[in-house]
């Protein structure tokens, strides 16, 4: 295999998270549920946002948030999602590169906004997500540079950036172009809700051996076995790919790779405060570790400590030194 420039090429949805403290109350007024996450389309974008409280803005998107946890490792990592050439799309754009992630494809006039989230988070720490995808969902594969696919060591996808067709070709072709390549793919199932509605391509995509590399938390990999039982789906799935990954939140995670199975507990936390973004920083660690030739226990473990450092604070990125935290793992 060639030498590669980059650890990890993360393709996703380029979302802006705009994050905000909420009552209680202001989700019963807006007949919102705590913790559930919508679709909403632009005019309710902006008039929710004229009910929220003073926000935060950050570049999010899952692997956009995988992206920075790799870059804040010492990871060479890159993103590739859309924006709008609008004020948002430059926010995201200057907010990933300072974050010391690559991101050079170029912002697309395609009729939407940038994509963001309005996020309200409750005094008790759930966050209530309500999503307008804009230009993130129109990614085509003319934006894709395969010189920087060719010089990455692993490929990462985003499931949710499956469901619409427009990203869907650009994906196809992005793994195309890893495999020919001989570089890793690594895929993440994202949601309960993408494996409900596209559990056959998945399992295509595992079956025709386009996939080394696959990201699931137990309901997730549960639903793709169609069996509610961990280790009976993880015995169904493990077969499929080369490298199973399984979280678990606070029993922690499990991979399988080549015959081995490995197990880590998760770390230990203060103080439990937003949740969102674990996933995602789990991804991070484990595919730094991956990259790094380390072995799948450690990999597991890299993961293990970035989710916890995300856990403990509001938002997806992490403010801890992820390097410090790790310590040799990460050298």
């Amino acid at each position: 295999m060639s030498s590669t420039r980059l650890d990890v090429l993360c393709i996703g949805n380029a979302i802006v998270d705009v994050i905000a403290n909420a009552t209680d109350a202001l989700l019963h007024t807006e007949g919102l549920v705590k913790g559930s996450m919508r679709l909403i389309d632009a005019d309710e974008a902006e008039r929710l946002y004229s009910h929220m409280g003073p926000a935060q803005q950050v570049s999010g998107g899952s692997a956009g948030n995988t992206a920075a946890g790799l870059a804040a490792l010492g990871g060479r990592a890159a993103f590739i999602g859309q924006v709008a050439p609008d004020q948002l799309g430059k926010f995201y754009r200057h907010d990933l590169t300072a974050a010391g992630v690559e991101f050079i494809t170029p912002a697309n006039d395609v009729g939407l906004p940038t994509a963001r989230s309005m996020i309200l988070v409750t005094p008790d720490g759930h966050r209530t997500m309500n999503t307008f995808l804009g230009a993130a969902q129109h990614l085509p594969a003319s934006a894709l540079d395969e010189d920087q696919i060719r010089s990455s060591s692993i490929l990462y996808l985003e499931g949710y950036l499956w469901d619409p067709e427009t990203p869907r070709f650009a994906m196809v072709r992005a793994i195309e172009v890893a495999r020919e390549a001989d570089r890793k793919v690594a895929f993440t199932l994202s949601d309960t809700f993408c494996v409900d509605r596209h559990r056959e391509g998945f399992i295509e995509l595992l079956d025709s051996g386009r996939i080394d590399i696959l990201f699931a938390n137990q309901a997730e990999v549960e639903a793709l076995a169609g069996i509610a039982h961990l280790e009976t789906a993880v015995e169904v799935i493990k077969g499929k790919v080369e490298t199973l990954v399984v979280t678990r939140s606070e029993d922690g995670a499990l991979a399988t790779q080549a015959g081995e199975r490995a197990d880590v507990s998760a770390e230990p936390i203060r103080e439990l405060v937003d949740t969102t973004g674990a996933g995602d920083l789990f991804a991070a660690g484990f595919l730094f570790g991956q990259a790094r030739g380390k072995s799948l226990e450690q990999s597991l473990r890299l993961g293990a400590i970035c989710a916890a450092e995300v856990i403990q604070h509001y938002g997806a990125r992490p403010e801890a030194d992820l390097r410090a935290l790790a310590g040799e793992l990460a050298a």
